[in-house]
């Protein structure tokens, strides 16, 4: 058991005090001034020693022995059988006749305070393709547009006032629409800044995202997309058809399906669209093209082992020649 740091006795001193009364002869008073201690603790511990022997003089734990806001064994396991049942803390309070604010903090100790906690975390499906160009990932990120220039960039309240009038000239501010396309083995990524997510647009945007894939020696076989309006539509599914392409889509309510695209769109607002401050929405987006292209071909990826896309597409071609 650890001393106490400030204790003015150990287990050494207080055999002392107990041989110096005992074996010779020194009076109470005298030897708890020599031990620098009161005469009442000399007395505790004296007594301590003929009571229980050189047990005594040890340290005894300051734990209370009874603890009466504890709570029985039993009782806990009845909590955490039926919070297993996925019954909610007033039903349990309710069954054992507890406290709710009693079985909210003993779930809260044991780790079943949210029901999502009842489930273990599902494990990682990770995989990647071996040849560029058999899977590509689309998806559509809504960015907000920017008026005029705010107080960050200009260093003046004032801008807010302007753009506040270019608000009531111009109508709201409205959204921009990031198309992004991400190939699955090498992580090449497109890009385009588009006025919406219609199904004509996203169509538009998966025929270009093709011939520019095409330009870098990638032929592509099937796109995953969520599972968005523009992409259930029938001018999307017409334009895999004449792209030769299939199309496939991911579980609902699941965006880790997709998950290489949502961490390119993280990854894209982080470093591209809240990166920098941008006196314009037209300033934001013509710094994509430069970033796409640090992106690609300069970058280290994390999961390509900090290579860029481009060094990991080479490394496929030679080892698929």
């Amino acid at each position: 058991m650890k001393i106490h740091a400030n204790a003015r006795t150990c287990p050494n001193s207080r055999k002392l005090l107990v041989r110096r009364i005992e074996g010779e002869s020194w009076s109470l008073v005298a030897a708890a001034e020599a031990a620098g201690i009161s005469e009442r603790s000399a007395r505790k511990w004296l007594a301590r020693w003929r009571a229980e022997g050189e047990a005594g003089l040890a340290d005894r734990s300051s734990a209370p022995r009874r603890v009466p806001s504890r709570l029985a064994a039993d009782r806990l396991a009845a909590i955490e059988a039926l919070r297993r049942l996925r019954m909610t803390a007033a039903e349990i309070a309710e069954v054992l006749g507890m406290a709710l604010s009693t079985v909210s903090r003993w779930l809260a100790r044991i780790g079943l305070g949210k029901r999502s906690r009842l489930e273990p975390p599902e494990p990682p499906n990770r995989y990647e393709r071996k040849r560029p160009g058999e899977l590509i990932h689309v998806d559509i990120k809504k960015l907000g547009r920017i008026l005029a220039a705010g107080h960050r960039v200009t260093g003046r309240r004032k801008s807010q006032v302007n753009t506040r009038k270019e608000r009531e000239h111009h109508g709201k501010a409205g959204w921009e629409f990031v198309h992004v396309c991400v190939d699955d083995a090498t992580r090449l990524a497109y890009v385009e800044v588009l006025g919406d997510e219609k199904g004509a647009t996203a169509a538009g945007f998966l025929r270009r995202a093709v011939r520019w894939f095409k330009g870098m020696g990638i032929t592509v076989e099937q796109v995953l997309s969520d599972n968005g309006a523009c992409y259930r539509s029938t001018v999307h599914a017409e334009a895999c058809a004449e792209l030769g392409m299939r199309h496939l889509f991911t579980r609902p309510y699941r965006p880790r399906t997709n998950g290489k695209a949502e961490r390119f769109i993280q990854t894209l607002q982080n470093r591209w669209a809240y990166g920098a401050i941008y006196g314009s929405s037209a300033e934001r987006t013509a710094a994509l093209p430069g970033w796409l292209t640090h992106y690609n071909f300069s970058r280290g990826h994390g999961s390509l082992g900090h290579k860029a896309p481009a060094t990991r597409l080479a490394e496929l071609e030679q080892r698929h020649e």
